[in-house]
Formats: C-alpha cells, structure tokens, sequence
C-alpha cells in the first residue's frame, strides 16, 4: 500500500480555507446585526424623548419666550427669560466652585500619590457619584440653609458643585495619565521641579481634555431640579443676585408649571424643558468639539 498522496491543487487549498472561515464569518455577521440592533434599541429612547419634547415646546418657541418673564396663572403670553439667565447663573457659580477643587483633586491623585491612597480617594470619587442628587441637596441645605437661616443662590450653587465633582475630578484624573512620560521625565531631566512639570507641561496639555470634563458637569448640573429644591425659592422675577433667596430656573420653572393644570403653563413647561434639552446638547456637542481639538 502506498503512502503517496496527491497534493492539494492551489483551487482545493483556496476552497478549503474558505470552508474553514465560513463559520466564522458567519458568526461575526450575527454578532455584528445583532450589535447595530441593539445599539438601534439604546437610540429609540433618547430620539422619541427628543421628538416629543419638541412636539410639545415647539408651539411656544418665539421671541417673546427668550425675551419676558413667565406668566402667572391669569396671563396667556410670556416667556423664560429670567429661567435662562438663573440657570447660567447658578451653574456658573457651581462651575466656580468645583473646577478648582476638583482639578486640584485630580492633580494629586494622578502626579503626587499612589498606592492604597490613589485607590481610596478613588474608591470615594466613584461612590460621590453615585450619590442620588437629592442627598446633594440635603447636604446644602443642612450646611448653608439651616446655618445662615435663609434660602441663598449660593446654597443651590453648593449642592450643584457637590455633584459636578466627581466628573470632573475621574476626567481630569484620565487626562493627566494619557500624558505620556517621556514630557514628564524630559522636563525633569532639564531641571524642572515636579511642580514645575505639572503645572507648566502636563496640565496645558491636558486642558482640551479636562474641558471635556467641565462640560458634560455642567450639562448634568443644568437639568438637576432637586438639589434646588431644597436650596433656593422659586419666583418669576428676574435674577437679583447669588445671595438672593430667589432664583428662576429652567428646571424648577419645569417642576412648577409642569404639576399645575393650567394648560399655558403647561405648554411653558414643555418649551423650557425644549431650551433644556437644547441647552444639554450643544454643551455634549461642545464636550465632543474639544476632544478632537486635543492632541493626546
């Protein structure tokens, strides 16, 4: 019996190897329909909120609902001009406080700490956001109502910041290790001090990212409504100041005329819950713009 065998023709090598790989394409077509049929499931929710807020606001959306004050129960025009300008305003002040605190946070946990440390304050930043906003808002009115004996802006800009922090100090955190070494151990190698390195080498590099971070904070500070709750009194004036018990919001402005049954503040609440949403997406739009400015 001979152990000769013909060989294989380069036509039965090429079908052979197509034979094998069949079951595999296969498999990676399933995994990728299946994959887009998810993703197309996750997309359904945003874009049916997003379709219907606008149905119900877009009958409102003039002139006048960025240039007047909210109506009251007896009138059938106005707008949510002082809602506009309290929310920038109490989420600027929230901005001001937890930039700093949680760039500085970020710093010491990325350049000048390791070990058990890093891991502990990094243990306590993700549990700070998982904290519900309402215990944010507890907290200020524990700490700066019950204190001062009065509602403040201030108070409401406390509770924002509280929730801002742990976003910005986790983006921060990634920015500054995406840095590669060799800029840190350059600079060092020509004299500078850690000091020196961080804030005049590692830090610029990092800001288009840690701006991404500052960003989507402050999308998520803009659409809370109950850490001011608990702050701050609602009122259709305008905005008289960051000490002031009264503060028109766009989300508050959301809560109070959304739970009534008036059917015009109904329809405000619908259009200001449309600026919102608006306002939440073109700072996710300015998040995304900045991170494809940043060169690491």
């Amino acid at each position: 019996m001979s152990n000769y065998s013909e060989p294989i023709s380069d036509s039965g090598a090429q079908a052979l190897v197509r034979d094998r790989r069949r079951p595999r394409e296969i498999f990676d077509i399933v995994m990728t329909g299946i994959s887009g049929a998810c993703i197309g499931l996750t997309l359904i929710p945003l874009f049916a909120v997003l379709i219907y807020v606008l149905i119900k606001g877009i009958s409102r959306f003039n002139l006048a609902l960025f240039t007047q004050l909210p109506p009251s129960l007896a009138q059938e025009t106005g707008g949510i001009a002082s809602a506009i300008l309290g929310t920038i305003m109490v989420v600027a002040i929230a901005t001001l406080i937890a930039v700093p605190f949680g760039v500085l946070a970020a710093i010491f946990l990325s350049e000048f700490s390791g070990g058990k440390v890093a891991q502990t304050l990094g243990f306590i930043t993700n549990v700070l956001s998982g904290v519900p906003s309402i215990i944010a808002g507890v907290f200020a009115y524990s700490l700066i109502v019950l204190s001062t004996g009065q509602f403040s802006v201030v108070a409401g800009a406390i509770a924002l910041s509280v929730l801002m922090l742990p976003t910005i100090v986790r983006t921060t955190t990634e920015s500054l290790q995406i840095i590669p070494q060799d800029i840190r151990a350059a600079s060092v190698g020509i004299g500078a001090s850690n000091y020196q390195t961080v804030l005049q080498i590692v830090l610029p590099a990092a800001i288009p990212a840690i701006l991404t971070g500052v960003t989507l904070a402050v999308a998520r500070a803009a659409g809370e409504t109950a850490p001011l709750l608990f702050t701050v009194v609602y009122s259709n004036s305008w905005p008289r100041g960051p000490f002031a018990p009264t503060l028109p919001s766009l989300a508050y402005l959301v809560y109070e005329f959304a739970r009534g049954f008036s059917k015009t503040l109904q329809e405000f609440a619908w259009a200001g819950s449309l600026v919102l949403v608006l306002l939440v997406l073109a700072t996710n739009i300015l998040a995304r713009w900045v991170t494809r400015k940043s060169d690491f």
